[in-house]
């Protein structure tokens, strides 16, 4: 990810066994979570590393800066150019729910391996853009960027997820949608797309209408909350008083243990890849429109009668205000 610092070596051997053992065993331990595929495992360590705290926190950051490298070396060398220790190491694979180093290495070298055979589309990921680079590098940049977070959305999109809201959607009465600042155009996209194909969906940006909104809310009703950090707080609120009426919670963010995902039934992730002028959340806004291009297809396949015939209603509703053709 772009914007981290480099992480300095440590000066040796002797500042990994440096940590203490009590200080090891005091550390909490990391909760259990599935074994990954090697794809997305980056994305992973992303979405993870503000949880992530000193030790496991250098780990994280020397993982990312240079993940290539990382797979070459040995637990001992990561240790050691981490600053760290193996134990450190192997909490941090437990973290992202591997068994061991041996598993985290693996996932790492086939992720980079594929970027390479696809053409080295990672080459200028995490590269600053100057303000004399030409357009072509600087499309180039984007384009890597942003079919890299693409790629790493794939990979951690739980499609189960994507089913069960677009079972809540698709028989839903009304469904709200609640988001700030750049979110709030994302949103505003996907009450769109629904409402095209009869879906009565609304999208709210100001915190007391959506409020409003919200607590009229029932069983049987949808909420979708839309943000990057998982932390704006409008929107968490809007979710939460949503739920609290009995409405089918959705959140789409890129943090799983973010507040936004905490209080809601279904969460949708996505993953971001910074360059500058485009910090993570705005680089997020691509990510998440893929994810609700899926849901909004996985919705319309549910209602296909519904879908098509509203289709062809709002296709003719808006015919007359098409430029005419000239005859030939």
């Amino acid at each position: 990810m772009a914007g981290y610092d480099a992480v300095s070596p440590a000066a040796g051997a002797g500042s990994a066994g440096a940590e203490s053992a009590a200080a090891e065993s005091a550390a909490a331990e990391p909760i259990a979570m599935p074994v990954l595929p090697a794809d997305g495992v980056l994305a992973r360590v992303r979405s993870r590393l503000p949880e992530f705290t000193g030790a496991l926190q250098r780990v994280a950051e020397l993982v990312l800066t240079d993940p290539a490298n990382a797979a070459r070396c040995t637990i001992v060398e990561l240790a050691e150019r981490s600053g760290t220790s193996p134990a450190t190491v192997t909490r941090f694979c437990r973290a992202l729910g591997f068994e061991g180093y041996a598993d985290l290495r693996l996932g790492i070298a086939g992720e980079t391996g594929r970027a390479a055979r696809t053409g080295g589309w990672t080459v200028d990921i995490g590269r600053e853009i100057q303000p004399t680079d030409p357009l072509d590098r600087v499309l180039g940049q984007i384009m890597a960027a942003d079919t890299r977070a693409m790629h790493d959305t794939a990979a951690l999109l739980d499609l189960g997820e994507i089913e069960r809201a677009a079972d809540a959607i698709a028989g839903a009465s009304r469904v709200d949608i609640y988001g700030a600042s750049g979110s709030a155009l994302v949103g505003a996209e996907m009450q769109f797309c629904l409402h095209r194909i009869g879906v009565a969906a609304w999208a709210w940006t100001d915190v007391h209408n959506g409020l409003a909104s919200s607590a009229l809310l029932n069983p049987g009703d949808v909420a979708l909350g839309i943000s990057h950090s998982g932390q704006t707080r409008e929107t968490i609120e809007m979710i939460a008083e949503a739920g609290s009426k009995g409405a089918t919670t959705v959140a789409l963010t890129s943090f799983p243990r973010s507040p936004l995902a905490d209080v809601a039934d279904i969460v949708l992730l996505t993953a971001t890849q910074a360059t500058t002028f485009r910090p993570d959340a705005l680089s997020a806004r691509h990510p998440q429109l893929v994810v609700l291009d899926l849901l909004y297809i996985a919705v319309a396949q549910r209602t296909h009668e519904r879908a098509h015939a509203s289709f062809q209603v709002t296709a003719r509703a808006v015919a007359g205000h098409r430029a005419a053709k000239e005859a030939d």
